[in-house]
């Protein structure tokens, strides 16, 4: 059962890789990502009198199954590491013999009572391995802990071991379906039975056993999402696009300076009786960058729009055209694919211009595809506009 879970949760997870994209996540206060669980438990049972080695058709038998429940409390400290507080009632077995014993049948016999309380430590595999996705329907998460049990019918106590799979179902952002596949490890006296009497040495191979498979539901408290970091490189890339800009407005302002000087040196005074007025308007536009993240076509910062609301206006106010044009990063992604994506990113740029009052007509568009003309590489995803 284990293996089969492990194994169509690895085909899931590798679907889910497509679509999400992986990144860092910031760390949310203390009483966030809290959440609460409550379960039926089904659980098979046997002990250390018996052998070890069982039939999977006899784990379902009635001398050795009975139901339960359980409740937990637990956190998420990462979106792949979390604690979890289990305390489990079992209406339970103590598998003795297959025989009647005592004139009783053995499933009248050997009915218990018992609970535990364990402290569990859970490990999303699906956002370790395919990075987080707070949208993602299937999470698979094993785990492992310890603590304590008490048999009520034979008041024996017993430390515990137990490992298992917690398979959540997501219904809502608050509220998930729980499949939980749990097996345990007692001591050989928990069952209310005497090891000695079948000459077996205390050591886990002789221990008391169960598996339980438990259903229920997970709500969680609060705030139960992750809120991504900035992107690093989106940031750089950014803050160099402006200063490039700043740079680029800047010699555009030295050159027009120089051209003023020279008007005056070389100014000549109208004839005399000259009324002819001439006024010359000249617009000057640098490329301004709008960049993007790994394999996206949706802008990364609507900052970037404010240089290119700029352009918009000059290009509104004088009829003119604009040139975007768009790029895509050529470490990553093939030709076809840098093809594509780079003509989408000058599409989403196209349209923000459109969405400014820009008239559609005026807008060309082209697609570089891949390049690496920038460094870091990172800054290469991005489109440029410019006025024609």
């Amino acid at each position: 059962m284990l293996l089969a879970f492990a194994s169509v949760s690895v085909a899931s997870m590798a679907q889910d890789a497509v679509p999400t994209e992986k990144y860092s996540v910031s760390t949310n206060s203390f009483w966030s990502n809290w959440f609460i669980q409550a379960n039926a438990v089904g659980t098979s049972f046997w002990g250390s009198q018996e052998n070890t080695t069982i039939k999977p058709s006899k784990l379902l038998k009635g001398y050795r199954t009975n139901l339960g429940f359980s409740v937990a409390v637990g956190k998420w400290f990462t979106p792949g590491l979390g604690l979890r507080t289990k305390f489990t009632g079992i209406w339970g077995r103590s598998v003795i013999t297959y025989d009647d014993i005592l004139g009783k049948s053995a499933k009248e016999w050997n009915a218990s009572k018992y609970w535990v309380l364990n402290e569990q430590v859970l490990f999303n595999l699906s956002n370790m391995l395919c990075g987080y996705n707070e949208s993602r329907v299937w999470n698979f998460i094993p785990y492992v802990g310890a603590g304590v049990g008490r048999n009520m019918t034979y008041n024996t106590y017993s430390m515990d071991l137990n490992a298992g799979i917690l398979n959540t179902f997501r219904l809502s952002r608050k509220v998930a379906i729980n499949l939980d596949i749990n097996y345990g490890l007692f001591d050989p006296r928990f069952d209310g039975v005497n090891v000695h009497w079948a000459n077996k040495k205390n050591s886990f191979k002789n221990m008391d056993r169960t598996i339980s498979v438990e259903v229920g539901l997970t709500y969680n408290l609060g705030k139960a999402t992750w809120n991504k970091t900035p992107d690093v490189e989106a940031i750089k890339a950014l803050s160099q696009g402006q200063i490039d800009a700043l740079n680029a407005q800047l010699a555009d302002a030295n050159a027009e300076n120089a051209r003023l000087n020279n008007l005056i040196k070389n100014h000549k005074c109208p004839q005399a009786g000259g009324t002819d007025t001439k006024i010359v308007k000249e617009v000057v536009s640098a490329p301004v960058s709008v960049f993007f993240n790994l394999g996206k076509a949706k802008i990364a910062s609507q900052k970037d729009l404010q240089n290119v609301q700029a352009i918009a206006d000059a290009a509104k106010a004088n009829n003119a055209k604009i040139v975007v044009t768009g790029y895509a990063d050529s470490k990553t992604g093939s030709a076809n694919i840098n093809q594509s994506l780079s003509q989408k990113r000058a599409e989403a740029v196209a349209d923000a211009l459109v969405n400014m009052g820009v008239d559609r007509a005026n807008i060309e568009t082209s697609a570089a595809g891949g390049v690496d003309t920038l460094s870091p590489i990172s800054f290469n995803r991005r489109a440029t506009v410019e006025l024609k």
